[in-house]
Formats: C-alpha cells, sequence, structure tokens
C-alpha cells in the first residue's frame, strides 16, 4: 500500500521563511556591527586610576557608544608600557615623568594626552634605619638600587646634583621594585629610590628611613600618553577615555580607604598600607599647560644632558591639544 505525501499549503510556509529571513538579516548586521567596532587597547600598572578605570567598568560603555570596545594589557612599570606605546602594541596608558623621555628619545610616536598634578611625597630615597647615612651627601661612594629610566631616576638625579654631586659619585643598580627591595633588604645595596605604594609598603616593613622625597626636588607628575597616529585618527575616544578618568578620580579622591580595599587583592600589598600611598597621590586629571610642559622639558633636557638619553626630544611637540 502506497503511502500518500500530504501537501502542505503555501501561506504555511511564508511565516517560516521570514521568519528565517529575519533571523539571517538580523545575524548579518550584528557581524557587520562587530567588523566595524575598533579596539582600545589600554595599557595599566597594578597601581593607579587606570586599573580602578578598568575595576569600575565605566569606561566600556562610553566607548561602546562610540563604536569601540576596550582590550587591556597589564604591565610591571612604566618604562615597558612606554615600549608598548611605542611599538604599537597597547594605544593609551600612563607612566611618570621619565618613562615618556626615553621612550620619546627612541621613536616620535608619543603623544602626552593629559596629567595629574604634582605628588612629590609619592617617591623618596629610601636607607636602612640603622644606616650612617644621614644626607644625600653621604650618599658618595655608595650603591644605590633604582628602576633605569623610571620617574625616579629623575629624583635621584636632582638630589644628588642638590647635595653637590654627580651620578659618577655614586653606584646606580638598576633593578626592578621586586628585586631592588630584595636587595636592599638584605644589604647588597645601601640605598633604595622607589615610588608608591613600594615606598609605603617599605616604610610598613619597618627597616626604611626616608632620606629624602621629591618635596623641592621634583614635581613627579603622572602622565597619560597616546600614540601620535591612534590620537590623529580617534579623537573623540580619547576624550572619553579622559572623561571616564575624571570620574574616578573624583571618586578616588573622596575615598582613599574604599580605593585601598579595592587595589589590595591585584597589588598585593594590605589596604591601610595602601591608603597611606594614596593620600600622597594626586587626583585631578588636566592637559597639559604650558608650566608642565617646560618642566618636562627640562627633565628631558637633564638627561640629555648627562648622556643618559641619545638626543634631544621635543616635549612641546608632543602634546595633544584636547579635542584634537
Amino acid at each position: 500500500m502506497t503511502a500518500r505525501t500530504r501537501a502542505v499549503p503555501a501561506s504555511s510556509l511564508l511565516p517560516r521563511l521570514w521568519l528565517a529571513l529575519a533571523a539571517l538579516i538580523f545575524v548579518s548586521l550584528t557581524l557587520a556591527a562587530h567588523a566595524q567596532e575598533r579596539t582600545v587597547r589600554v595599557g595599566y600598572q597594578k597601581y593607579g586610576t587606570l586599573v580602578l578605570l578598568k575595576g569600575r567598568g565605566t569606561l566600556e560603555p562610553r566607548l561602546k557608544a562610540l563604536g569601540y570596545r576596550v582590550q587591556w594589557s597589564e604591565f610591571p612599570s612604566g618604562p615597558p608600557l612606554m615600549e608598548a606605546l611605542n611599538a604599537g602594541a597597547v594605544d593609551f596608558g600612563s607612566a611618570g615623568e621619565t618613562p615618556p623621555i626615553f621612550a620619546q628619545a627612541a621613536s616620535d610616536a608619543l603623544a602626552y594626552v593629559a596629567h595629574e598634578p604634582a605628588a612629590p611625597k609619592g617617591e623618596a630615597i629610601l636607607v636602612p634605619k640603622a644606616s650612617p647615612i644621614h644626607s644625600v651627601a653621604d650618599l658618595r661612594g655608595k650603591k644605590v638600587a633604582l628602576n633605569k629610566g623610571s620617574n625616579v631616576h629623575y629624583l635621584l638625579v636632582r638630589a644628588i646634583e642638590a647635595a653637590g654631586l654627580s651620578l659618577s659619585d655614586i653606584t646606580p643598580v638598576y633593578l626592578a621594585p621586586a628585586d631592588a627591595r630584595a636587595a636592599f633588604e638584605r644589604g647588597a645595596v645601601d640605598a633604595w629610590v622607589i615610588w608608591d605604594p613600594y615606598f609605603a609598603a617599605a616604610e610598613a616593613g619597618g627597616n626604611a628611613r626616608v632620606l629624602a622625597d621629591g618635596t623641592g626636588l621634583v614635581p613627579n607628575h603622572q602622565f597619560y600618553l597616546s600614540s601620535k597616529s591612534f590620537a590623529a585618527e580617534n579623537g573623540p575616544a580619547l576624550d572619553a577615555i579622559v572623561a571616564a578618568i575624571a570620574e574616578v578620580d573624583v571618586w578616588a579622591k573622596n575615598n582613599t580607604d574604599a580605593v585601598a580595599k579595592e587595589l589590595a587583592p591585584s597589588v598585593g600589598i594590605p589596604a591601610p598600607i595602601l591608603s597611606v600611598a594614596l593620600k600622597r597621590q594626586t587626583y585631578g586629571i588636566r592637559p597639559l599647560d604650558e608650566a608642565v610642559t617646560k618642566e618636562q622639558q627640562r627633565i628631558a633636557d637633564t638627561f640629555h644632558g648627562l648622556k643618559l638619553v641619545p638626543k634631544t626630544v621635543d616635549i612641546a611637540g608632543a602634546v595633544r591639544k584636547p579635542g584634537s
């Protein structure tokens, strides 16, 4: 016996076809939107405003509205972050005064986007509590640990100059913060030049004494930087990042204990110690003005004069104008 095939009316097929077509259009539009979406690659360090911005998640919706997604990359300090900016591996990041200058000497790619106010108490030269060294002048002939090309490099230069010494009068030992602290604690170096929060952690450890901080010697600005090419092509995105940082700054300035609790797990330093560092930090992101630009140029000229950077660099020519 032969089974008969029942014909399906064309009218019942139409709704299914429309649904399939609508789904296909939706998928196509979604894929097209993702294809057009651009990426902002943000480099951050374990401590600072950018890691707070990452944790709070307020940058993503701002940039999504402009057609961007955010990709975050962590760096141990400013110098490697600046190298990544030069290499085109990230589009935005922050560093102290000195790393951008070393990066500019290697490439003309960097653009200064904004800065935070001076925080001279946020870095210092430390010696062991029982050390016979009681003035910067006493560093003559001593081993001094520091991270080469970091913001504290300039602090050391200015401090020894003010004491009537030169770099040739000491023995710099170039070490990353973790290695420098280990060398300091076992007595392999006589002094350590370091920034917060490692500075605050060393103080809390009980065997460190402040020989000098940046007061009267260096401003210790924090800079936000991009590449000139990214800045030229993505001005609205940079403005959105600056606005998001400004929001975090307002919150952080008035909630240092809450900030310390939020940062403690990622930094690996107890919240009470971080609170000390955060109270020495400054807040209020702003464009570079003439005074800050000239101060940064003085730092650059100092390092060129010491032959620590191979050529002169032009700070003013690398400063991005807001909204451009």
